[in-house]
């Protein structure tokens, strides 16, 4: 009986043993809104935080007008990396944000892209042509990339001849999805999404044509009191998240 009692408190010894070394024992989750656009690069990014600190960023995309009404309305997102800077400093404004934790962790470049090789030229001419049936871009209310898109085709004078053939995503995923599958032929796009898609044609338009895309990160107050959620806010300003925002086409400040 009494060999019988030790072996089975060995047995929880050990398992208690194999539970402590097979993960770390503060890890944690946070919740974070991302910016469609960012897709990519954040899952990268938050696998790379995952190994470096134990903790898991648990990733929604969507459009970042879309997230903001979320979160005005009291979803449970700790952490909001938005495709502008509008939306983060209203976080702020509204008292929805931690006062200080807003930052710049990239700024976006928009592209025109088409699956079609030789449809885009390296100038946008295809534009001013008119060769194409359907024109696909992100909603520009919601979108800042969609916003993006209609300046350039205002700069160059081509907005109201083009708008009949316009076809708009809810956010730049969906616009990327037109184009991939055939609905439009070329689309507005963010650099990231097709940094490292091989075939197609595309121009990447000048940053002059646009305002800045300028993408900013905020911990919001539902965030206060997790630590992995102020962890991945730091994490995203360490040298190796730099490194894969770099890496996606995006510039850093």
């Amino acid at each position: 009986m009494i060999n019988t009692s030790k072996r089975r408190f060995a047995l929880l010894l050990i398992a208690a043993a194999a539970l402590c070394g097979g993960a770390p024992a503060f890890a944690a989750d946070t919740q974070v809104a991302v910016a469609a656009n960012f897709t990519a690069p954040a899952k990268d990014i938050a696998a790379a935080f995952k190994a470096a600190t134990g903790d898991t960023a648990v990733l929604s995309f969507g459009s970042s007008g879309q997230f903001y009404t979320q979160i005005s309305q009291g979803a449970p997102f700790e952490v909001f990396l938005s495709a502008d800077a509008d939306r983060p400093k209203k976080a702020e404004h509204d008292g929805l944000a931690a006062p200080g934790s807003r930052f710049t962790y990239a700024i976006g470049r928009l592209v025109l892209f088409s699956k079609t090789p030789g449809l885009v030229d390296g100038a946008g001419a295809v534009l001013t042509q008119g060769d194409f049936d359907k024109l696909a871009i992100a909603n520009p209310a919601s979108a800042p990339y969609g916003a993006a898109a209609v300046e350039t085709l205002k700069s160059m004078g081509v907005y109201d001849r083009l708008a009949p053939k316009i076809v708009q995503g809810e956010s730049i995923t969906q616009a990327y999805q037109f184009v991939e599958t055939g609905a439009a032929q070329l689309g507005f796009v963010a650099q990231s999404q097709v940094i490292n898609e091989a075939g197609g044609s595309r121009w990447l338009v000048p940053a002059a044509d646009y305002a800045p895309i300028e993408q900013q990160a905020v911990l919001l107050h539902t965030g206060d009191n997790n630590p992995a959620a102020k962890a991945f806010i730091a994490f995203l300003k360490s040298p190796a998240a730099i490194a894969i925002i770099k890496r996606y086409g995006y510039e850093v400040p």
